[in-house]
């Protein structure tokens, strides 16, 4: 009984034993777990989203140059009405041409000397515009008279220049001398100028800036004329004379177009043509000798211009044709002679002519010297 109820305690106590230490092993591991920290609850996994797939890019167009900043000031040049009114200044230079070229002419025909006198023939020099020649008289008659001249001239003015210019002209006078010392006389005549250099400058405006540009041609003048006129031996050495002249003048320019120049956007090019007007004069002179060796002269008249017409028939580059037109224009004309007379037969001439009035004529001065002989 004895040995059994040791081995009931033997295994009591080893029972007591292992429930022991398999406490504190439950203990242990409760305590080990409480000092290391807890993970973190891994999140229930969420569906993930399907991917949306991306959407493919839409081809982007080539790339263009993108646009440049609003320009300032267009480059083009503006001015082609300024261009083609320049044609306008050509017509006012062509006029002054025929006018000048009349006024030298009349140099040739006597001008500054008294109607009545003997035969003479005189060489003569000008400046002012350059005019050298020879011109005189001769008695047909008692009563006709052959007047006649040639010159090799050289003038210019507002924006022309002639060059290489001879001039001819001849006309008959009629005086009626057998009526006595008042009496009327009458002239027929013609001023030739058949071949001229010539250079004539347009110039216009732009937005760029002024265009002036020079082109030369040729050109020629001719003229008609009729005068009617009364004429008064006051005394042996005072004669005076009234009169009344009609004029018709032609000039024909031959066609070109613009020089070339560096800058001349609105260029132009004129056809061949001819100008052409119509004056009435109204005049009058004295001639008077002073002692027995000086001699003066002066003449002068109002002159009216009609039926003016410009031969200027113009293309021009952003305009198209353009045809100037010239109204009509009114101006004094003036002249004189003082004569020198060194030897008997013999006379050293001063003389002067020239214009009165607004422009294209304007005013205007030819001098010279001449040496004259009566024969």
């Amino acid at each position: 009984m004895v040995n059994r109820a040791r081995q009931f305690m033997g295994r009591a106590a080893l029972l007591v034993a292992v429930a022991l230490c398999s406490a504190a092993l439950g203990i242990g591991s409760v305590a080990a777990q409480s000092s290391s920290p807890s993970p973190s609850p891994s999140p229930s996994p969420s569906p993930s989203p399907s991917p949306t797939p991306s959407p493919s890019p839409s081809p982007s167009p080539s790339p263009t140059s993108s646009p440049s900043p609003a320009p300032g000031p267009s480059a083009t040049p503006t001015g082609a009405e300024s261009s083609g009114n320049s044609t306008g200044g050509l017509a006012n230079q062509r006029f002054n041409q025929m006018i000048t070229n009349r006024v030298l002419g009349t140099v040739l025909l006597g001008v500054n000397e008294q109607v009545n006198c003997g035969d003479c023939v005189s060489a003569f020099g000008s400046a002012g515009s350059f005019s050298a020649g020879i011109h005189g008289r001769k008695e047909l008659t008692n009563n006709l008279s052959l007047l006649a001249g040639i010159a090799y001239t050289h003038y210019d003015g507002k924006g022309y220049e002639i060059t290489s210019a001879p001039i001819g002209a001849f006309a008959l006078r009629y005086d009626f001398t057998d009526w006595g010392s008042s009496r009327p006389f009458f002239d027929v005549g013609t001023i030739l100028t058949p071949w001229q250099k010539a250079r004539y400058t347009r110039s216009y405006d732009t937005s760029l800036g002024p265009v002036s540009v020079t082109s030369s041609t040729n050109a020629s003048n001719y003229a008609v004329y009729g005068r009617a006129g009364w004429i008064s031996r006051l005394s042996p050495r005072d004669e005076v004379a009234a009169s009344i002249e009609v004029w018709q003048l032609w000039q024909r320019v031959s066609g070109y177009t613009d020089s070339a120049v560096a800058f001349n956007p609105f260029d132009a090019t004129l056809a061949t043509g001819t100008d052409r007007a119509s004056l009435v004069k109204i005049g009058g002179q004295w001639t008077h000798l002073y002692g027995s060796n000086i001699e003066a002269n002066i003449n002068g008249g109002w002159v009216q211009s009609f039926a003016t017409h410009s031969g200027i028939v113009a293309t021009v580059t952003g305009q198209g044709m353009v045809v100037p037109t010239m109204g009509n224009q009114g101006w004094f004309e003036y002249g004189g002679r003082l004569g020198f007379r060194v030897q008997k037969g013999w006379i050293v001439d001063l003389f002067a002519n020239g214009t009165l009035g607004p422009q294209p004529v304007g005013n205007t001065i030819h001098g010279g010297v001449g040496l004259r002989i009566n024969y």
